[in-house]
């Protein structure tokens, strides 16, 4: 598209001087010239092609001169639109008044059209450079519209009805969250009925920030979750699904997951731990043990992996605290993380609580550790307790 340039001058004999000058850019397209006299019929001629860029003003003129005429094109707030102002020599006070005012630049009478030439190609440049910007913010802000959606799935597709089984009331209870360090997330958690007996849970970390996390994490969890509503054993579902994501993995990707079964009515869980933090078994007594667990590999990352499992046996009053690595490497300012230590503290303290008084305990405990500080990674935190 030509650059559209807007002359406006009370001289006639100006409109055939840059026509013929510029005859060359006009007849390949390059250039556009369309002519005002004054100011009025420049505002007119703005309504009538809105996609002028460029204006070559006269200062003094009738009806409305240059200056009211720079005033009225700065309040539209285009940052594309250059105002190149056309004076006398001597009357270098107006001038400077345009250019303090918020001209592009100035040409004097009579004009120089080499040095005109120059100037707008330098406004062009300028143009080209706002037009790019332009873009680019319309790319950033489409992004940050996309991501807003993104993350209202990504909330969408965990759990967040609480508690989640009510026909396991006074049975059994659960609470989760995930409070990513970006727009979207990497961390996850699930839990679904397998039969009336057995319900299988799980928390995981997938590698990485932001979208591609997010992406993994959503294909893992479904794989996941397809796999284990089969009611296969927790090591078999997560050697069936590594088999799977890791056939599929790019960027070497991979995720960290915590899979157990719980039996409802025995209190019986048997668990398989694919590289994930180890939970903690919260006692009804308030003491707090470090589940034991296989070192198995992360999920995806090497085809061909056979896992493991284990067992233990939740007694009532017993609770097992899932969580990823972003509750204990929390950082404060000072560059301390929130640590094992201070997360066994917390568990124990709160030994006689629900689940989503444990869940909150641990969140007000690392906020208030971090202190305000920018959160480096995605804070997730599952736990389960039998009644």
């Amino acid at each position: 598209m030509p650059i559209k340039i807007l002359s406006v001058d009370d001289e006639m004999d100006l409109e055939l001087l840059l026509t013929q000058y510029f005859r060359r850019k006009i007849r390949k397209g390059e250039y556009e010239f369309v002519f005002a006299h004054n100011g009025l019929e420049a505002l007119t001629m703005m309504v009538k092609h809105p996609d002028i860029e460029i204006i070559l003003s006269d200062i003094n003129m009738p009806e409305m001169d240059g200056l009211t005429l720079l005033a009225k094109v700065n309040e539209m707030r285009n940052p594309a639109l250059k105002v190149i102002m056309v004076s006398a020599y001597g009357d270098m006070g107006n001038i400077r008044q345009a250019m303090n005012n918020g001209a592009f630049d100035f040409a004097t009478k009579p004009i120089d059209l080499d040095d005109l030439s120059v100037t707008i190609e330098k406004a062009i440049e300028q143009i080209e450079y706002v037009h790019q910007m332009q873009k680019e913010h319309s790319q950033l802000e489409s992004l940050k519209s996309d991501l807003a959606i993104a993350r209202e799935i990504q909330q969408a597709i965990l759990p967040r009805v609480f508690p989640p089984f009510p026909e396991y009331s006074g049975v059994l209870d659960i609470a989760a969250s995930m409070e990513p360090a970006k727009d979207v997330g990497g961390d996850f958690y699930d839990f679904f009925r397998i039969d009336d007996d057995r319900i299988g849970f799980l928390i995981a970390d997938v590698s990485g920030k932001g979208i591609p996390a997010a992406i993994f994490m959503a294909v893992s969890r479904t794989l996941i979750r397809a796999t284990g509503v089969n009611g296969g054993s927790p090591a078999d579902c997560i050697t069936r699904s590594n088999k799977l994501l890791a056939a599929e993995s790019v960027d070497c990707m991979f995720v960290t997951v915590f899979y157990g079964i719980l039996n409802v009515k025995t209190g019986e869980v048997s668990y398989c731990n694919a590289g994930h933090n180890p939970p903690y078994i919260l006692k009804r007594d308030g003491q707090v043990e470090v589940l034991p667990t296989q070192q198995d590999p992360m999920m995806g990352a090497i085809d061909g992996i056979v896992y493991h499992e284990d067992s233990l046996q939740l007694n009532p009053g017993d609770a097992l605290v899932m969580f990823t690595d972003g509750v204990t490497e929390a950082m404060n300012k000072d560059n301390e993380e929130f640590g094992e230590k201070r997360l066994e503290d917390t568990i124990a303290d709160v030994a006689m609580h629900n689940c989503q008084q444990i869940n909150d305990a641990i969140k007000a405990d690392v906020a208030a550790f971090t202190d305000g500080a920018e959160q480096s990674d995605d804070i997730t935190v599952l736990a389960l307790k039998r009644l």
